[in-house]
């Protein structure tokens, strides 16, 4: 049989974390050049005006003034933002009012500190991955380094640095329970290793190897699916787990195969004992030596037993046929038999009606004539033949007592002429008055009928003989 569980083949590296895309921060429209266009650039193509920021109404007008107080415009719409003592240029936009220009940049830093916030708020989520924190820390570092904008610069530097030193909390938080999470995943990784590795250790003859075999897919099932749900496990421990629940599969699979190996040779060696045995039972089913040929059957259903088990149900199927074969052959000679015997026991008794009826006799003469027939009667008897088994004591007894009464006449008769019978037979008369006596009793006492038919056919015998030589 082929083994019904398969090798089972892993791939030890763990699933990978998809990364978490930071969700971008609001975006104004397309900044405004630096520089203004030359006059003669102007002369030749009119310059677009940049679209409002998208952004634009989620800020209301306080926030938007208090940014603009921290720039000017220039009459050559130059923009300008303080920072601290100094002022830095931030872009030029002259074909606007100042009022616009200055309205554009501002907006710009709300949306850079809407960036900021955002990744504040992110900070506080479960969901925030470490590396989604360094690449956003890292772009708005860049974002914050001299931007085109105007506003509050310092506060925006100091939040950001804030952001950084949050951030790296958030990251030691998270490597925290990563750790954990790991520590965790190991120790349920490791009971399902253990358990493969307990199960490759208790088998023995007696372990039944489909339910095994079925707790080694399960075990691998829970596998995959913790492979699949836990947090990813660094690949050398992933590796090391793995090699030991792949060893005690192996063993399990080489034991199980060599088990099956045996098991075929096994039942190998009962097909060919049992096909033996059926080329023998054929041999004997036509046989009508009834009682010898029925102990050879026995004979072989004992070493079909001993042969083994087999999964060929036709080659039983052979044997039991010619088995029936012989045994209903059998049974048909018996039934025949039988038939036949309960015939001769009816004839018989037809011949015991007219042996008893030759009984009692009264002298010898009488003797004489009754032995003649009796005589006659017996030679009928032995011609008839069997008759059933249980019926042949009754009537051979019954017989008997008519063959015991006329020798009783006989027997007394000769020792009338017996010179010592004179001698002997005051004696005998006294011995069969006692045994008489005794048979009276014991016939008065006793209940089961056959036994006192017995006593009863004895005490007739007995009274013909004291008949006899009175």
């Amino acid at each position: 049989m082929a083994d019904e569980t398969a090798t089972i083949s892993d791939n030890t590296t763990e699933p990978t974390e998809q990364a978490t895309t930071p969700t971008p921060a609001p975006t104004p429209a397309s900044a405004p050049k630096p520089h203004a266009p030359s006059p003669a650039a102007f002369a030749k193509k009119a310059v677009k005006r940049p679209a409002p920021a998208a952004s634009a109404s989620s800020y209301s007008d306080a926030e938007v003034k208090a940014a603009e107080a921290f720039g000017r415009v220039d009459d050559n719409g130059t923009v300008y933002v303080r920072e601290g003592d100094s002022e830095r240029e931030v872009g030029q936009f002259p074909d606007v009012s100042k009022e616009e220009a200055l309205s554009l940049y501002a907006r710009r830093y709300l949306d850079l500190k809407a960036k900021l916030d955002l990744l504040a708020s992110r900070l506080h989520s479960d969901t925030v991955k470490s590396h989604e924190i360094d690449e956003t820390l890292k772009s708005l570092e860049q974002e914050t380094d001299k931007p085109a904008a105007v506003g509050d610069m310092a506060a925006l530097k100091q939040q950001f640095e804030q952001l950084k030193e949050a951030g790296a909390a958030k990251k030691a938080e998270l490597t925290k329970a990563r750790k954990a999470a790991i520590a965790k995943a190991v120790e349920e990784r490791t009971k399902i290793v253990e358990k493969a590795e307990a199960l490759a250790s208790s088998l023995d003859d007696e372990i039944n190897w489909r339910s095994t075999a079925d707790k080694f897919r399960s075990l691998f099932d829970q596998w995959q699916q913790h492979q699949r749900t836990s947090v990813h496990i660094d690949k050398p421990q992933a590796d090391a787990l793995w090699k030991r629940f792949s060893a005690a599969r192996t063993t399990f699979n080489q034991a199980r195969r060599k088990w099956s190996q045996a098991r075929d040779v096994e039942r190998a060696h009962a097909k060919a004992e049992k096909e033996a045995i059926i080329a023998e039972a054929n041999q004997l089913k036509d046989s009508t030596a009834w009682g010898e040929t029925s102990r050879r059957f026995n004979e072989l259903m004992d070493r079909w037993k001993r042969a083994g088990r087999s999964d060929d149900d036709a080659l039983w199927a052979q044997f039991r046929k010619a088995a029936d074969e012989f045994f209903n052959a059998r049974q048909a000679d018996r039934d025949q038999i039988s038939t036949s015997e309960k015939e001769n026991l009816a004839k018989k008794e037809e011949l015991l009606k007219k042996a008893e009826a030759l009984v009692p006799v009264a002298d010898e003469a009488a003797a004489k004539k009754a032995r003649q027939a009796l005589g006659a009667i017996q030679d009928e008897w032995d011609q008839i033949g069997y008759v059933p088994r249980d019926d042949m004591r009754r009537i051979e007894g019954r017989l008997d007592a008519v063959d015991k009464q006329i020798k009783a006449v006989e027997d007394a008769a000769w020792k009338k002429t017996d010179p010592e019978a004179d001698a002997r037979k005051s004696s005998f008369e006294e011995q069969l008055t006692a045994q008489l006596a005794e048979l009276d009793e014991k016939i008065a006492t006793e209940s089961d009928p056959k036994k006192k038919a017995k006593l009863e056919a004895e005490k007739a015998t007995k009274e013909q003989w004291l008949n006899a030589i009175k």
